[in-house]
């Protein structure tokens, strides 16, 4: 990476940041209220009629998934947000025409949206520290997963980005797919309690072994193995990002 390339990966991340900090009542509160409201209903009202689960409490096994959704939500939201935002104001036709090689440009989209997922995440665990004294297993696990499981969605939320036709596109991904799979993926539940069918259909959910070694990390609990669930996350991270770039290269959504 050259000088030149520091640069325009620092400018791109700089305006990123800028982007959603400026709006943060929009992109990172309502995060913390929801957590807010997820800790006070499922912590005091649902968790002590459900009990334990794997020895541990009901709130202190979902908390993990509970982090890790608004991790998934934000770094694809801000993504395909700023980068369709780009493509309606034709701002991002001055980058292709640039001499910034595209896996910069890719790079940086990405980067910004790991960059919130981080600053929310943050701030959702300091919302939970307030009302659960929830355990971490191991601090630098949790901070490698939350960066893998952030620069996932990013890229996917780069690729909705390139192939949406309006605003009403980019919110079909997070509505019809994101939403329900991290529903079934074992946040609120552990899905060994699930009958064998749906524990067969949940070995197809990939945000299923994102909960399951973000729990680990938290918890020290196994319920999938852990380098099952970092293949599956890293291949997935290499399919997306290689078709980011393709569509960078044959400038797919950005070109008329």
């Amino acid at each position: 990476m050259t000088a030149d390339h520091i640069v325009a990966f620092k400018t791109i991340i700089r305006k990123e940041f800028l982007r959603f900090a400026r709006i943060w009542i929009q992109t990172i509160l309502p995060s913390v209220i929801t957590m807010f409201l997820y800790i006070t209903i499922f912590g005091n009202f649902i968790g002590d009629k459900i009990g334990s689960i794997k020895e541990f409490s009901y709130i202190e096994y979902i908390i993990p998934g509970l982090i890790i959704i608004p991790i998934i939500t934000n770094s694809y939201m801000n993504v395909v947000g700023s980068f369709y935002s780009g493509r309606f104001q034709k701002s991002t036709e001055e980058l292709l025409v640039s001499p910034v090689p595209n896996w910069i440009i890719l790079v940086g989209y990405v980067s910004g949206g790991v960059l919130r997922a981080l600053i929310v995440g943050f701030a959702v665990y300091v919302v939970t520290i307030f009302f659960i004294d929830i355990p971490i297993h191991n601090i630098p696990f949790v901070l490698f997963i939350t960066v893998l499981t952030a620069f996932l969605f990013s890229i996917a939320g780069f690729i909705n980005a390139a192939y949406a036709k309006s605003f009403d596109d980019i919110n079909i991904v997070p509505t019809f797919v994101l939403n329900p799979l991290t529903y079934l993926g074992g946040t609120f539940y552990s899905i060994e309690s699930l009958p064998q069918i749906w524990q067969d259909v949940s070995l197809f959910n990939p945000i299923a072994y994102i909960v399951s070694v973000f729990r680990y990390g938290f918890l020290g609990l196994e319920e999938t193995s852990i380098y099952v669930s970092l293949t599956i996350i890293i291949v997935f991270i290499i399919i997306l990002f290689k078709i980011g770039l393709i569509m960078l290269e044959k400038g797919i959504g950005i070109k008329n």
